[in-house]
């Protein structure tokens, strides 16, 4: 929610202004707490200290709290990545792994993110979506990117443009030079992952 962007704490209190919103953990929350599995010598082990002491102790604590999953209504599981990690995601292609990723979900409409790479399709008896990313879409096109569920089941997804070139320069105004600022201004301006500064 808040880690690797210009403006982590106005991104939570954005948040909790939304009436009735549920909110789950993913690993960039986690990692506000527990870096085990993000090696110091990477460089975002220094983008999530900086998230931290951006957000303070208390929020940031209260983030990595968060349950990894939700239902939000009747056949609808949330998480990050997958049922079964936070950091293990399902791919715009079917894969050998779907099965093991979808653990104890064996129908409805399982919604995740992780990979910041919009689409749906099926998996078994289960509807996979993934509605992208609001900040940091990783698909080449710069406009956020989420989904409507109806009350029927419908998906919805909506793409909406932002100055992803003034977010990019404010990270750069706010946390300078730090390796990992390049690698997320580069990713924001590009709306890649695989791209360096």
């Amino acid at each position: 929610m808040a880690a690797f962007g210009a403006w982590p704490a106005e991104t939570v209190d954005r948040l909790r202004a939304l009436d009735g919103a549920t909110w789950i953990r993913g690993n960039t929350e986690r990692w506000l707490t527990d870096r085990s599995d993000l090696p110091a010598d990477q460089p975002m082990h220094p983008a999530a200290l900086t998230c931290r002491a951006a957000l303070g102790d208390a929020t940031a604590d209260e983030l990595a709290a968060l349950p990894e999953r939700a239902e939000p209504a009747r056949g609808i599981v949330a998480v990050h990545a997958s049922p079964v990690s936070d950091m293990r995601s399902f791919a715009p292609q079917p894969t050998d792994a779907d099965a093991e990723l979808l653990a104890d979900v064996r129908s409805g409409l399982l919604v995740f993110g992780h990979t910041h790479l919009a689409f749906e399709r099926r998996a078994g008896e289960v509807a996979l979506l993934n509605p992208g990313s609001v900040g940091m879409p990783f698909d080449g096109d710069h406009r956020a990117a989420y989904a409507l569920v109806g009350d029927d089941g419908g998906v919805e997804r909506r793409r909406v443009a932002y100055d992803h070139a003034q977010s990019a320069a404010e990270l750069r105004r706010r946390f300078g030079d730090a390796p990992w600022v390049g690698i997320v201004e580069a990713r924001l301006l590009q709306a890649r992952f695989d791209v360096q500064r």
